[in-house]
């Protein structure tokens, strides 16, 4: 991975063989006054987007874009919803895209890997029937495992993924969500989120590595690779600074100078297009109070001509609207910012003829079109899609065993022991245990937002996976160990705590304990319960189900020790199980500070004078037994 100083140079040689760009030459801060003058390109990069010797790509790009009418080229440009876009419409406008959001399905929450397929094939089908016969390229929220699928594989939360800090184990998850996503058909999903999360008051916290980019140098690039060399496009998002909004306001305003935002929220970006990443999403917050989505100067000038990115840019799920004007203006205000795509759920047919208008009169040119086609069409054809359209592969891929295992793995490594005060682990399996707590015995709970639905499921029973409950019995089961009833019986008592799921703006937080927010409200009797069982001499054992640290306040005194599980996914409790038995060690380190009260909230690593002593457990902090 390439060190910060070589980025910094590579950065500055680039800018000094731009063809004379003048961002860099006058001391005008661009993020503050993108206007100024000195902040415009001189002029467009041209390039084809194709591979330079792929003679077979650039030949069947630019016959579309020789053929291809201009109300055609826009089509490409649109993304609808399946809520709100049917197969015959699909046929009539033949627009680029279409997407399932979270939650979304073709009936219902259990829909078989069958039916969600003959829905892809019923729109690709009728892609196939428009006049330009362009094929979708179909996007999906699979952001931890395909998670919109009844029966699939929930892989552990990017927060996860961060605290295990492993670029192997990224590359197969990656290469397992796209082989959980070809048995549907469906070739593109909305992942990973490289967020660099600088407050974790923010509701989206879990979907980012961590709040120092070092961790996302390691991981960012083995996750695309290994969903975009097994068939599935990847998206990189939200570009940019999302996880740098003031007190962790999602949608805010991120108020930092130009360097700040290279230096911790820019770099995953370099990793993502080394790798090259096929999309990349534009985020619904701002910089210095200029939307992202109206950012030439971040679009534009640093992505698409500093850093010589050649996919396509997407906006986010309606994001363009709040933007300054209407409809149009907004439209022609992204689009010329250097948006691609426009996501419209359902909005879509008059953002098409919005857009071919805009087109039409000029104010939006030819070439911006042109850009924005090549982009869309170089993409589909190097997923396959222009050639394959219909291509799937067999539902044998779906939770099979070597991805059961694979997500156990991972929960397993991102598990961090927090507190291990006189040995209380690993337990013995001959002892008398006790668990409790509203975490227990739900695998909804371990898998949080973004599972089944867009805010999540709270059930027990998601269709697949083993609650931690399950999984203690069954090694107890196996052994002269006894899973017993009360705290009176127990050696040992298990509380499991937990948050309840959330995403995006309704997982904000602004109290962050254990028993407020979007904790669980069984949470607290769960810590009388641990007050009970250490004031009988008890060994108690502290596990936390949650998105992000939470204030533990005086509680941890009630715990021998304590372990924090964030969303472990489906296999998190055999993966709890495996380490708390000790069959296996523990190995995650925080990619989060965690802190000791409210007021250090925001207190991250990336800070010069970054004090490790002052805050409850530092950055890259983790016990093992050993």
């Amino acid at each position: 991975m390439r060190k910060l100083l070589a980025l910094g140079l590579f950065i500055v040689l680039l800018t000094i063989s731009a063809c004379g760009n003048p961002i860099e030459e006058s001391n005008i801060d661009c993020t503050v006054t993108p206007n100024d003058p000195s902040c415009e390109i001189d002029q467009p990069v041209e390039s084809y987007y194709c591979n330079e010797a792929d003679l077979d790509c650039i030949s069947t790009i630019e016959h579309y874009i020789d053929t291809l009418t201009l109300y055609e080229k826009t089509a490409q440009m649109i993304q609808a919803e399946i809520s709100y876009i049917t197969p015959n419409q699909m046929e009539e406008f033949g627009i680029g895209s279409v997407l399932s959001g979270g939650g979304s399905h073709p009936q219902s929450y259990d829909d078989t890997v069958q039916e969600w397929y003959d829905m892809y094939s019923s729109y690709q089908n009728a892609a196939l029937e428009s006049s330009s016969g362009i094929p979708i390229i179909y996007g999906i929220d699979a952001v931890h495992g395909n998670n919109n699928v009844y029966g699939a594989t929930i892989f552990p939360h990017n927060i996860n993924l961060g605290m295990a800090n492993d670029a192997d184990l990224m590359y197969r998850i990656g290469q397992s969500t796209a082989e959980e996503m070809l048995v549907t058909g469906i070739n593109w999903t909305f992942a990973p989120a490289v967020s660099v999360v600088q407050d974790i008051r923010w509701g989206r916290t879990y979907e980012g590595y961590s709040e120092n980019p070092i961790i996302q140098e390691n991981l960012v690039q083995n996750m695309i690779l290994g969903l975009q060399d097994n068939g599935v496009s990847a998206t990189a998002k939200h570009y940019l600074a999302d996880g740098g909004t003031y007190q962790g306001h999602d949608q805010g305003d991120v108020n930092a100078f130009e360097q700040e935002i290279r230096d911790i929220h820019l770099l995953p970006y370099y990793e993502a297009i080394e790798a090259g990443v096929d999309t990349i999403m534009i985020s619904y917050s701002s910089i210095n109070d200029i939307k992202m989505h109206s950012s030439s100067f971040w679009i534009n000038n640093v992505l698409k001509y500093e850093m010589r990115y050649n996919g396509f840019v997407i906006s986010d799920w309606n994001a363009i609207h709040q933007l300054n004007g209407d409809f149009k203006s907004q439209i022609i205000t992204s689009v010329n910012a250097g948006v691609d795509m426009l996501m419209e759920p359902s909005d879509w047919q008059q953002a098409l003829e919005l857009l071919y208008q805009a087109a039409s009169d000029g104010q939006i040119t030819n070439d911006r079109i042109d850009d924005a086609v090549r982009r869309i069409l170089t993409v589909k054809y190097y997923r396959g899609i222009l050639e394959h359209p219909l291509y799937r592969i067999d539902e044998s891929n779906l939770y099979n065993q070597e991805h059961q295992d694979l997500a156990r793995e991972a929960a397993r490594k991102s598990l961090v022991l927090l507190q291990n005060n006189e040995q209380s682990l690993p337990l013995s399996k001959t002892e008398k245990i006790f668990v409790a707590g509203p975490g227990a015995d739900s695998v909804g709970l371990q898998s949080g937002g973004w599972t089944t639905y867009w805010q999540g499921n709270t059930s027990r029973d998601i269709g697949v996976g083993t609650s931690i409950l399950d999984a203690v019995a069954n090694v107890l089961q196996t052994t002269s160990g006894q899973l017993v009833d009360s705290v009176e019986e127990a050696d040992t008592v298990i509380v499991v705590l937990a948050e309840n799921p959330y995403a995006e703006s309704m997982g904000d937080n602004y109290s962050m304990t254990l028993s407020s927010g979007n904790s669980h409200p069984d949470n607290q009797n769960a810590l009388n319960i641990a007050a009970a069982a250490q004031a009988q001499g008890k060994n108690v054992v502290g596990i936390l189900l949650s998105g992000r640290p939470l204030l533990l306040e005086n509680y941890l005194n009630d715990f021998d020790s304590f372990i924090a599980a964030f969303l472990p996914g489906s296999e998190g409790g055999n993966a709890i199980s495996d380490v708390v038995f000790g069959d296996e060690n523990f190995s995650g380190k925080l990619s989060f500070t965690w802190p000791i009260n409210y007021n250090q909230i925001g207190y991250t690593s990336n800070e010069n004078d970054y004090d490790e002593s002052i805050v409850l457990y530092p950055f890259g902090y983790g016990l093992t037994y050993e």
